[in-house]
């Protein structure tokens, strides 16, 4: 047998195996996904569970984050109302940006603290300068991957996700993550764009149905504990992480 031609196989042998037998191969990783050439301007061309996955709102949207007239379009305050929160929760604030609800919830946890998670380092230090601003001592702002929101195991008591969810390379991945980060009884709220609703004017990939978060969530072993209908344009969905 030619020498060159025998190094060939043992080299691809050798690439076969390490996507055998390892965990983290992006051949395992990418087989709950489905990658299509054509696809929407708003998307990655990645589907999980007939969802088309929609491209990440970078680091120059921060404006978009903070904008004045939020409260009035969204009633974020609600939000923070609705999740009842402890004074000595752990709280992720997955996606968190530029901190827009960490900084809001950070003040009711007197004895708890916020994880401010997200996969952009220049949102981080849009936080950074933020928590040195406001002088806010309990956010702590975490890097992620796209596959891991590097948490702590059993550290956290709510998981928050507002219009964040839905941009995630990798759902089914982070959301074992936040999973594996939520102890026995921890909740999941993901706050998301109706997408029942046409008139809505968010770009489709950016809603949601309620339909399909439940079904993505059931995936990752997550209850349905209900959905309050009291923001004008998103649904507010609680789930519950039962052992």
């Amino acid at each position: 047998m030619n020498h060159k031609f025998f190094s060939l196989i043992v080299i691809l042998l050798v690439i076969c195996g390490s996507w055998l037998f390892n965990p983290t191969s992006t051949a395992i990783t990418d087989s709950v996904y489905e990658q299509r050439s054509l696809h929407s301007l708003d998307g990655i061309g990645k589907y999980y569970m007939g969802r088309e996955i929609a491209e990440v709102m970078g680091h120059t949207g921060a404006g978009w984050l903070e904008r004045s007239r939020r409260e009035t379009e969204e009633q974020p305050s609600k939000v923070i109302t609705a999740i009842n929160l402890q004074p000595n929760d752990v709280v992720a604030d997955i996606g968190a940006g530029t901190g827009y609800f960490s900084f809001r919830i950070a003040p009711l946890l007197t004895a708890g603290k916020v994880f401010a998670v997200d996969i952009q380092r220049e949102m981080l230090e849009i936080i950074k300068l933020f928590k040195k601003e406001k002088n806010i001592s309990n956010v702590e702002p975490i890097l992620a991957t796209l596959t891991n929101p590097n948490l702590p195991d059993e550290s956290v008591d709510l998981a928050l996700m507002v219009d964040a969810y839905h941009e995630f390379e990798y759902p089914q991945e982070v959301m074992q993550g936040i999973v594996k980060a939520l102890k026995p009884g921890g909740k999941v709220v993901l706050v998301e764009y109706r997408a029942e609703n046409p008139f809505i004017m968010i770009k489709r990939l950016h809603k949601m149905t309620q339909k399909q978060v439940r079904k993505e969530m059931q995936a990752v072993g997550l209850v349905w504990r209900e959905t309050k209908n009291l923001l004008p344009q998103q649904h507010l969905m609680v789930f519950e992480k039962l052992i």
